[in-house]
């Protein structure tokens, strides 16, 4: 079994949460995938931006976007 680090993006609206995870690679079945302490943090992040709680969405992430949307 192989461990392997990785950032995920979680959108909510007009916010977005950079996200360090961990992919776990192992022989046979679906891989890679996440465990299960950084599934449920993915959703703790996407229920604090949501909320629009930017502070707890940044302590459980490593960066916090507000999205702008541009004219073209």
């Amino acid at each position: 079994m192989n461990a392997k680090s990785s950032k995920r993006l979680v959108r909510e609206g007009s916010l977005a949460a950079e996200v360090d995870v961990t992919l776990v690679e192992a022989d046979g079945g679906w891989t890679p995938y996440l465990s299960i302490e950084d599934a449920y943090k993915l959703d703790d992040v996407r229920d604090a931006l949501r909320a629009g709680d930017i502070k707890r969405a940044s302590r459980l992430a490593s960066r916090v976007y507000r999205l702008t949307p541009v004219e073209a």
